[in-house]
């Protein structure tokens, strides 16, 4: 017992299930397409012999890629394993006032694991009844701010100007807007704010628009000093966070504008006729602007939706939490996965 006080428990935020059996796999936000072709070409013309060399700890390549695609300074991008590992970086260098942080009360269940991790007291801040953020209840004082936008799981993107007035309403502490789906919205990134609130910090990821789950990269935007700030705290514990591969995979995919865009708006397309489907069997689902739509149906429990999907090779996400436990979060697949869905789910209704 003794030996247990001592060690720091958290629980655990839960992923979406990777099963390893073939399957149509609609439950963990992936890009059904490949990357760009020019990150298989990156692979087959792979230096090797740089694979026994520490990578750049700086990544200025991926960086610099980064940089001019967001028509900011290199100086104001931050570069990581993955958004979390952006985002969980970014738990331990910004939320340390002691203060609640708030984020909403349905969202990505990721941050309350990062605050109770790091120790950081916060608060949920309830949806109104359309699922969109209350922008007054980010005006208390607090000890910083995050959400995602669009939000996960339900799929609703906030204009910058609810952004604006959150920045303009909190100017002594972070607000970090997660942009994991931003991509999918065909609406303005808040990386456009950057250099007018020096307290803002946006992260993004290319583990859904660009298609690269499995290499792990993220990045964060933001002033200088904020940067500055973010890379003191990697160097601090792992100055060698990112892979070469993951380097210069990454780097290529960033060029590759063209593919980039095409794929991005054959996702909107099949999810655009995906809420026409939905709508026509009677589910319920707030406007999406991601590469998912939560739906639920009045006459049809979520869960026992759920399982009878799953047992017929369909995984889609659901969570028991009260509040969306009639919901599905389905991710957009391609046009044959999807009619494959549809088609399965109206046999299962009509059981």
């Amino acid at each position: 017992m003794r030996l247990e006080e001592n060690i720091r428990r958290v629980t655990p935020y839960v992923p979406g299930e990777q099963p390893q059996q073939k399957v149509i796999k609609l439950n963990t936000n992936e890009n059904p397409y490949p990357p760009a072709p020019g990150v298989e070409r990156a692979l087959k013309e792979m230096d090797d012999g740089r694979l026994r060399l520490y990578p750049d700890p700086e990544i200025r390549m991926l960086t610099e890629s980064l940089a001019e695609y967001c028509q900011v300074k290199p100086e104001q991008i931050f570069v990581g394993v993955g958004s979390d590992d952006v985002l969980s970086m970014s738990f331990l260098t910004f939320f340390n006032s002691g203060k609640p942080i708030l984020f909403p009360d349905i969202t990505y269940s990721f941050y309350k694991v990062w605050a109770e991790l790091y120790r950081i007291p916060y608060e949920c801040c309830p949806l109104d009844e359309k699922m969109h953020l209350r922008k007054e209840d980010y005006c208390k004082e607090n000890g910083g701010i995050i959400f995602p936008n669009p939000n996960a799981p339900t799929g609703i993107y906030e204009s910058l100007d609810v952004i604006e007035e959150i920045l303009k309403q909190n100017p002594d502490v972070i607000v970090i807007v997660d942009e994991a789906y931003i991509d999918f919205a065909g609406k303005p990134s808040a990386i456009s704010l950057i250099d007018r609130y020096d307290n803002l910090l946006v992260t993004q990821t290319f583990s859904k628009s660009r298609s690269m789950a499995g290499m792990r990269i993220g990045f964060a935007a933001g002033n200088e000093r904020l940067i500055r700030w973010l890379q003191d705290v990697k160097y601090s514990f792992n100055s060698y966070t990112m892979s070469y591969p993951a380097i210069v995979c990454g780097t290529e995919a960033v060029k590759d504008t063209e593919y980039f865009r095409k794929t991005t708006e054959k996702i909107v397309a099949t999810r655009e006729w995906s809420k026409e489907k939905l709508a026509d069997l009677g589910f319920e689902f707030p406007d999406s602007s991601t590469n998912f739509i939560f739906a639920k149906h009045p006459k049809y429990d979520g869960e026992k939706l759920f399982q009878a999907l799953k047992e017929r090779q369909i995984y889609v996400r659901h969570w028991k939490q009260p509040e969306i436990a009639q919901y599905l979060r389905i991710t957009v697949g391609t046009d044959e996965e999807m009619n494959q869905f549809f088609d399965t789910l109206e046999e299962i209704m009509k059981e």
